[in-house]
Order: C-alpha cells, then sequence, then structure tokens
C-alpha cells in the first residue's frame, strides 16, 4: 500500500498535491521521453538517381525577375531531345568539362555534374535524357488576363510550321543577365538557323503587342546543358577552347542533329502546345 500511495498519492485533491509532490518514476517519465527518430530511408531522396540526389538543392537559385501575385512567367521554346547515340559523344565532352571545372551543375536537376560522372549511365540519364529547349522568347511575368490572348495569337502567327533539321555545331558559354549564373551550351550556327530566327522574329511581334520585353537583337539559338554560380564565363570559355582546340579545322562539324517537331509555350506551371509537326509532314 505504501508503495502504490509513493507512485499514484493518497487520493487527496489537486490543491493538496503541491504540498505533497509525488515522487517521479520510471512510469511518470516515459510521458516526456523524445519520440524516437524518423527510419532513415525517409531522409532518402527518390531512387532514380540514387545517392546523387544528396546533392539536389544546395545551389542557390536567382529569379530573373520578382515574384508577384496575379504574375506567370511566360517562355515559349522548342522542345529538344538527344538521340542515344548522341549522348554518349556528349556524355565524354562533359567528363572532360567538368574534370577542369568542377563547379558546373546539371540543368534543372542540379546535380553536382562531377558526381554524375561517376557513373556513365547516369550521366547519360540525369544529365542528358531530359528534355531541352531552344528558346525562342524571353521569360518573362504576364498577367493572368494576357494568357489566352498570348497563347491563341501564338497559335495563329506559328501554326505554318514544316520539319526541319537542327543541327548542334558549337560549345559556347553564355552568362545570364544579371550575371548570377554561367551555362555550357550549345549552339546552333548552320542547320535551322534560318528557321529558328524566323520563329524567334514571330514570338517578338506577339511580345510587342502585348508590351513584352522582346528578345536579343542578335539571338543566338543554343541548348543549355550545365550551369555554375556567378559568373565564370572567362575560366569556362578557357576550358572550352582548350577542348576544341582538338578539332580544329573541325569547330562547325555538327555535334549532333534532331528534327524541329513543334513549339510549345509554359506559362506558370500548365504547358500549351502552338504547333505540333509529325514525322510525316
Amino acid at each position: 500500500m505504501e508503495a502504490l500511495k509513493a507512485c499514484y498519492g493518497d487520493g487527496s485533491s489537486d490543491s493538496d498535491s503541491e504540498s505533497a509532490p509525488s515522487i517521479p518514476t520510471t512510469a511518470s517519465s516515459a510521458v516526456f521521453m523524445p519520440l524516437p527518430p524518423p527510419p532513415i530511408s525517409l531522409l532518402d531522396p527518390p531512387k532514380f538517381l540514387g545517392p546523387v540526389d544528396l546533392q539536389i538543392g544546395q545551389k542557390t537559385r536567382v529569379r530573373s525577375f520578382p515574384h508577384g501575385d496575379g504574375n506567370y512567367a511566360l517562355h515559349v521554346y522548342i522542345p529538344i531531345n538527344i538521340s542515344s547515340p548522341s549522348k554518349k559523344e556528349l556524355a565524354a565532352f562533359l567528363k572532360k568539362f567538368s574534370s577542369q571545372e568542377p563547379s558546373l551543375n546539371v540543368i534543372d536537376v542540379d546535380v553536382p555534374l562531377n558526381i554524375l560522372c561517376q557513373n556513365d549511365e547516369k550521366l547519360e540519364q540525369v544529365a542528358l535524357g531530359r528534355e531541352f529547349h531552344i528558346s525562342l522568347g524571353r521569360t518573362v511575368p504576364i498577367r493572368v488576363h494576357q494568357i489566352d490572348s498570348v497563347v491563341s495569337m501564338l497559335r495563329q502567327k506559328l501554326q505554318t510550321q514544316h520539319q526541319y533539321w537542327i543541327d548542334f555545331n558549337k560549345w559556347e558559354v553564355f552568362v545570364n543577365d544579371d550575371h548570377t549564373r554561367t551555362f555550357l551550351s550549345i549552339e546552333v550556327v548552320q542547320g535551322g538557323l534560318v528557321e529558328i530566327t524566323k520563329q524567334i522574329e514571330a514570338v517578338n511581334t506577339i511580345y510587342r503587342l502585348h508590351n513584352l520585353p522582346e528578345f536579343y537583337k542578335d539571338p543566338r539559338p543554343h541548348i543549355s546543358l550545365a550551369w555554375a554560380l556567378g559568373d565564370i564565363a572567362h575560366s569556362l570559355k578557357k576550358v572550352v577552347d582548350e577542348e576544341m582546340q582538338c578539332a580544329v579545322g573541325k569547330s562547325l562539324k555538327c555535334i549532333f542533329s534532331c528534327k524541329f517537331k513543334g513549339i510549345e509555350c509554359k506559362i506558370g506551371k500548365k504547358t500549351y502546345t502552338i504547333c505540333k509537326i509529325s514525322d510525316g509532314r
């Protein structure tokens, strides 16, 4: 009985408990023990990349324009997919670039390129297996009431497109307008350049009608494969030039080609098909 009183008290009221506090016991202290840690599996990122996913998100991005309520980011582009045979050659170049410039990261996935270079399969799958974009206009904010008008005019202006080949001929380095990121890219300098330039002009016309900033005066169509924080154009360009010296006299050699298959427009999180070209067209 005395033991029970020691553990649970003698049945007196709550007011009495202040003058005769009960002795802490194992049972009562267990209530305040911290919860066990979560299973370590909860900390694992998606499995398709393995351990390299742990590097995702460690880099800081800067928005090209401030976020505002009712604003939606507009991006008009040609979707590009790299064929399997071309991936192996591109992967070999990425390894060389990464070994000399370790600050490079994969576009969009934001995994350090030198991590992926340790595994050929993941390098091709993650760095080169995604959809790339040739921009036909600046990425700019538009208001919700402009969306239908922009999409409708883009479709009307660009609906009569025909299939053509796009040749990516040249490794190049680009820096964004505010010099917060540097990009390792492949530029279109021959096949497809005339057609893409005309498409950019059409998009510029629609941008002007909506008081949106037009594309660069001398557009240089390209896709970007990797990026680095800050403006490292000088050092990265030096690396690119050194690698390209091995191909003296072949500076315009086609790195890879693909067919133009259409134009898309992304506004916020929604993607609109502006025109789509079938293989037989």
